[in-house]
């Protein structure tokens, strides 16, 4: 049998359509995409859906700028996990386990996690978007249902939380 031979394609949206779609970070911005929030944090909701045998799983970036390390505001989802994949640099999550009405702040826990570290949030779990630990941007990847910043998202202020020593 002789050996076959295939040559490289650049990676454009005409040529893959046929096998599904992509984003490049380097593409994602206000102009081209729904943003939630301005720095230092920005949310690029669902750019990308995976359908999971009917389920719609939304693919979305958050992007983190170096910003003041209080935590001032924390949410959580009743129906959904989320996962959250530092790309390109390392960051800081808070976490608090479910509650009946607001967040005790203390309560609240905060997680260095490094960059290419999924991290798997289970239903009810207080957080909100990381903070950067690099002096640029980080962008994370966000794993959800898809618009579950629409329809599962109770997002409260709370007292505001120093983080010590990131």
């Amino acid at each position: 049998m002789k050996d076959s031979m295939v040559k490289p394609k650049e990676l454009t949206l005409k040529n893959f359509r046929k096998y599904g779609s992509f984003v490049r970070l380097s593409d994602i911005s206000d102009k081209d995409f729904f943003r939630i929030g301005r720095p230092p944090v920005e949310f690029f909701p669902d750019l990308i859906g995976l359908n999971t045998d009917g389920e719609i799983l939304g693919v979305s970036i958050c992007r983190v700028f170096p910003r003041e390390m209080k935590i001032d505001l924390t949410e959580h989802h009743n129906y959904t996990e989320e996962g959250i994949l530092p790309l390109d640099g390392d960051v800081l999550i808070h976490v608090g386990c479910p509650t009946e009405g607001e967040l005790p702040p203390g309560e609240i826990e905060v997680f260095k996690v490094p960059k290419l570290t999924f991290v798997r949030l289970k239903k009810g779990v207080w957080h909100h978007a990381p903070f950067s630990l690099e002096d640029r941007a980080v962008n994370c990847l966000i794993l959800l249902a898809e618009r579950t910043y629409h329809n599962d998202c109770e997002v409260e202020e709370i007292v505001e939380v120093s983080i010590l020593d990131k």
